[in-house]
């Protein structure tokens, strides 16, 4: 190899180390400025303290100035998802009721030993939930023992598919009366006039051959799809 050659290649890396070095030299000193920018903080947007929401949408003008005067007291087991939604109604009732009439338990599963107030209300003869069902009565119709007022109210607040797991999830919530009421269809007509779109169960799909999907090959899986189409719980 030539001399010459071999001391234009040595010249050349060096070169290419040396620019190498300056530009991450040059990158450091970069990272470092940015480094020393002050952060700026964005605080929360304030909140109402009565609806819980911010307070350039708060909804409390179109709420009872004083609490309702009502002797039935609602018991709200609400899935912990449903906390983070944008519009969440459960605040906004608590808003409208004395703080003794209205009182919410958040979670998945409740046991006697760890929710004994919510067990005692589940077990009492006064106490009626509110979840659809071929056994639930229509509130409206149904003829309450007046020795056993005043009555108290259970209600799930989450999606459909969630009040359904915690439903069935929850032994406690089996010794309840279950009820429904009429303007559930009403509101439910309300939304479909004003943009909602229908969300067909799975049950309703199989059942009418609508299911797009390929039935699984797996026997547990296809064995729980029978029991949903045989109105099985699951």
């Amino acid at each position: 190899m030539e001399p010459g050659r071999v001391a234009g290649e040595a010249a050349a890396d060096t070169q290419g180390g040396k620019f190498g070095a300056t530009c991450a030299e040059e990158e450091l000193n970069v990272l470092q400025e940015l480094s020393e920018l002050p952060v700026e903080t964005v605080g929360k947007r304030p909140t109402c303290s009565r609806c819980s929401r911010p307070q350039k949408v708060c909804l409390c003008p179109f709420l009872p100035v004083h609490p309702l005067n009502v002797s039935t007291c609602l018991y709200i087991v609400q899935h912990p998802a449903e906390g983070s939604r944008v519009l969440r109604t459960v605040p906004l009732l608590a808003a409208c009721l004395p703080a003794d009439k209205c009182k919410v338990f958040v979670g998945r599963r409740f046991s006697e030993d760890r929710h004994p107030e919510l067990a005692a209300v589940c077990q009492s003869l006064s106490t009626l939930i509110l979840y659809p069902g071929p056994e639930a009565k229509n509130l409206e119709e149904l003829e309450l023992d007046s020795s056993l007022s005043p009555y108290n109210i259970i209600i799930i607040d989450g999606t459909w598919s969630q009040a359904k797991g915690m439903f069935y999830g929850n032994s406690l919530f089996r010794f309840p009366k279950q009820v429904i009421l009429r303007p559930l269809r009403a509101l439910c007509s309300f939304q479909l006039q004003h943009g909602a779109q229908i969300h067909h169960s799975k049950e309703h799909l199989i059942k009418n051959g609508l299911y797009a999907k390929s039935m699984p090959k797996n026997k547990r899986k296809l064995n729980r799809m029978e029991r949903l189409v045989n109105n099985v719980k699951v």
